[in-house]
């Protein structure tokens, strides 16, 4: 039966109207992809052979609702006990999860994190109804300890940085731990750390209200199995558990639980992945310097971008764009004049840099800055 015009009226006015997340565009195949900082080499051969000898029976049972080897393997690869660890459907889902379990103090005492960082974060605390402020980085897009310094209900910190992978060292997650409220919560967000020098990690041990995330997707080349996971005292597991039991008790399917497994335990090709990105990422920097752009150091699997303006940066977007070379632009204040730009292999930015010198010789050509 069709609904009279109140009953619609009615029924629109109840439905979820939050300003999602916007990621990034996925273009399909035959473009070269530097947008989503994906890993542009393959997972683990181990990975590979396990997918062809799967057992398909395993299907249609349940998996293990604790992540069962894959989490087993996590401890082990950190040193920690199974008990601190967790795992979900990527660092995505970890970090939402995270949010409701470890975030719920009231008005007078927000979640603080960054105004540059990602930008998730702020899409969880209105889903949640966590209130929260950003802090502003400095005009470096560095952040300050000092700032941090007022009441709050716990603190979010990407490290590196999700938008302009710059890392901040071990003693600024002291001071980060020194900030918080008695009975706040620290989470870390180190999905792009297997790139860097520094992880948070082994601080759990002596920061029982610190949680660090991960994520697969970057340096172990899993973006589409979709597994992430935290690392924290017992407790903070044990509220992240109860979270997620309230929500879908079984978050890691089999098939996922298997690779996610294979993929931790092979360091050697791990460390061969991230090197390679790691050496193209340097190069991608100073290539771009040398162009006269401006590039802070990265830690992570992308550079960002200073393109000198908003007009420019969007222009260059969609220069490489029609060209077949697909990069992030984000319309947010203060890094409108920017672009990030992921790492893929040494043929990719070879490409990438020819499309942008013949952007650069055009613009001088036609007269235009």
């Amino acid at each position: 039966m069709e609904m009279d015009r109140e009953s619609k009226s009615r029924f629109v006015a109840g439905l979820y109207k939050g300003e999602p997340y916007t990621s990034g565009e996925q273009p399909g195949f035959g473009v070269i992809k530097l947008n989503t900082n994906e890993n542009p080499y393959p997972p683990a051969p181990g990975v590979l052979d396990a997918l062809k000898v799967f057992d398909g029976s395993r299907l249609g049972l349940y998996p293990k609702q604790d992540g069962g080897k894959l989490r087993e393997a996590i401890a082990a690869k950190h040193g920690v006990d199974s008990k601190n660890v967790f795992v979900g459907n990527g660092s995505d889902e970890v970090l939402a999860l995270s949010f409701k379990a470890c975030f719920g103090f009231g008005p007078e005492r927000p979640v603080l994190f960054p105004d540059v960082t990602y930008s998730f974060y702020t899409v969880w605390c209105e889903f949640f109804g966590i209130p929260y402020e950003t802090i502003p980085l400095g005009e470096d897009f560095r952040p300050s300890a000092r700032d941090y310094d007022k009441p709050n209900g716990g603190i979010v910190i990407c490290n590196p940085n999700a938008l302009t992978g710059i890392i901040e060292s071990g003693d600024f997650i002291d001071a980060m731990l020194d900030e918080a409220d008695a009975k706040s919560v620290v989470i870390v967000d180190e999905a792009y750390a297997d790139f860097a020098s520094f992880s948070a990690v082994n601080k759990i041990f002596s920061a029982p209200n610190l949680l660090v995330t991960r994520s697969l997707s970057k340096s172990y080349s899993l973006a589409g199995l979709r597994l992430g996971y935290a690392i924290g005292d017992s407790r903070l597991i044990e509220a992240l558990t109860a979270v997620k039991d309230s929500f879908n008790s079984y978050p890691v399917g089999a098939l996922a639980e298997t690779l996610g497994a294979i993929a931790i335990e092979d360091e050697v090709y791990f460390c061969t992945v991230v090197d390679k990105v790691r050496r193209t990422q340097n190069e991608t920097a100073d290539r771009f310097r040398a162009l006269g752009f401006d590039v802070p150091e990265s830690a992570a699997n992308f550079v960002f971008v200073g393109c000198g303006s908003a007009e420019r940066a969007k222009s260059i977007l969609e220069y490489l764009r029609k060209n077949g070379v697909y990069v992030r632009y984000f319309d947010k204040q203060r890094i409108r004049d920017r672009l990030r730009i992921s790492i893929g292999r040494p043929k990719d930015m070879d490409v990438l840099f020819e499309k942008l010198e013949e952007y650069l010789a055009l613009q001088e050509h036609s007269g235009i800055e």
